[in-house]
């Protein structure tokens, strides 16, 4: 399972502009041909160009697992349907939120939804994601729990804030282990240097040794 550093559009902060799962790699539109290289090599799915409301900040309005891409209401419609026409499951959530990368943290197992969601919506969400478990919470007291950990059917990696046993809690929820860490030489915020699958791990290009060591760990890179 490889591992391997990265930069978008020269910043480090990688996760707020892709969307994995194990099926496919969103990147923005106009993207660098290597970086598409590297995103195809380290996590062995395609890499599609994409983008949400014009913008290319796919990490933050997308969120979802291999049965469903969770994409917000101000989707364009041509962008929309592109994605439906190469045979991705796209749902439109129709809520005032639109960051719903940083409101849902979910694998294929289970999900955390930010507390303040209505109950209909957080049912919604949880029945196009076709997770056996589900709830509303915080993370590390966060209440963006999108953006303080990144967990695939592997393993995971938490905000440093959480605690020993908001970690076992978590861990029980999800099905794998997890561990605190950080990203981009001290980010507490591991969605934002932190992109990873079933089959590979790509983080941001400031992330130090001891960092990817942790990540190495907790993601079962081997």
């Amino acid at each position: 399972m490889p591992l391997d550093r990265l930069r978008i559009f020269g910043t480090p902060n990688i996760g707020v502009f892709m969307f994995v799962n194990n099926k496919v790699a969103l990147v923005p539109s106009g993207v660098e041909a290597q970086v598409k290289r590297k995103v195809a090599d380290t996590l062995s799915v395609e890499v599609v160009e994409a983008r949400v409301a014009a913008s290319p900040l796919l990490g933050v309005f997308l969120a979802g697992n291999d049965r469903a891409i969770l994409a917000p209401r101000i989707i364009r419609d041509e962008e929309l349907n592109y994605l439906l026409e190469i045979g991705l499951n796209v749902k439109v959530v129709d809520m005032r939120y639109t960051a719903l990368g940083n409101l849902v943290l979910a694998n294929n197992k289970a999900a955390i939804f930010y507390p303040y969601l209505e109950e209909d919506v957080v049912g919604t969400l949880s029945s196009y994601l076709g997770v056996e478990r589900f709830t509303q919470g915080v993370i590390a007291k966060l209440p963006t729990v999108g953006s303080a950990a990144v967990i695939t059917d592997r393993g995971g990696v938490v905000h440093p804030d959480a605690e020993d046993e908001e970690l076992e809690r978590l861990s029980k929820h999800f099905g794998v282990s997890l561990d605190i860490g950080t990203v981009n030489f001290g980010v507490a915020f591991i969605k934002t240097g932190l992109v990873a699958n079933n089959y590979g791990v790509l983080v941001g290009e400031r992330t130090t040794g001891p960092e990817i060591m942790r990540i190495t760990r907790a993601l079962g890179v081997g």
